[in-house]
């Protein structure tokens, strides 16, 4: 009795704390993995923004990938966007994996939420949820010389070719997106709604949870075949 409740409490500890969970049945084993609120970097965020953190995805995902008992792998996700470097280590990370992989947006996926969307083998987004997409930005002081603007360029390179590379959508019809001045009032940029998503080739298919667990347990199986 007591390791049955000792189990729980751990299991509990991972819902609260690292916002995972793991199910099984006769499809197979799967982990899933929020990623909500803030992508935290290098720097602590305030203590009442909610926030992942990359420190505790980056290991949990190695664990993923290492475990013989997990099969695949569903990352819910929930985001504003957040650290640029911290959200695309988490992106690059979750493309490598050999393991099936399945993102579902809800709620939105925005900025760098954005290529953690489609890092995934299969991507779905809910019909009410939004991605926003726009350039990259960066805080503190900023030395305006030519090799500052430079380094934002290639940076910004780097987060469209990535997701370019694993999606469905050109280069061209991102970036023009990205830049648009005739959709945000006090920005610039783009959101799309989950059949927009869709239609640009952004995102695979319009669904909610259903369909992605079965898309994950299509892709074992295909996987396991």
């Amino acid at each position: 009795m007591s390791e049955d409740i000792n189990a729980q409490e751990e299991r509990q500890d991972d819902i609260s704390e690292y916002g995972i969970i793991e199910t099984e049945n006769s499809h197979g084993r799967i982990r899933s993995l929020n990623i909500i609120g803030t992508i935290e970097g290098h720097s602590l965020l305030p203590s009442g923004t909610k926030t992942t953190k990359y420190e505790h995805v980056l290991p949990q995902l190695v664990a993923v990938e290492e475990d013989d008992d997990i099969d695949g792998l569903l990352i819910l996700l929930n985001t504003v966007g957040g650290d640029v470097e911290a959200g695309l280590a988490i992106a690059e990370m979750i493309s490598g994996m050999s393991k099936p992989t399945v993102s579902l947006v809800l709620g939105g996926s925005h900025s760098i939420g954005v290529p953690l969307a489609v890092a995934a083998d299969k991507s779905f987004i809910s019909p009410s949820s939004t991605m926003t997409l726009h350039p990259m930005r960066i805080n503190g002081v900023v030395i305006g010389v030519m090799q500052t603007f430079r380094y934002l360029a290639k940076m910004q390179d780097r987060i469209i070719d990535f997701i370019v590379r694993n999606s469905n959508i050109e280069y061209d019809t991102f970036k023009q997106m990205m830049l648009a001045t005739d959709e945000i009032a006090n920005d610039v940029g783009t959101v799309l709604f989950g059949e927009q998503a869709v239609e640009c080739g952004l995102i695979d298919a319009v669904g909610g949870v259903s369909d992605a667990l079965r898309a994950l347990y299509e892709l074992i199986g295909k996987k396991d075949g």
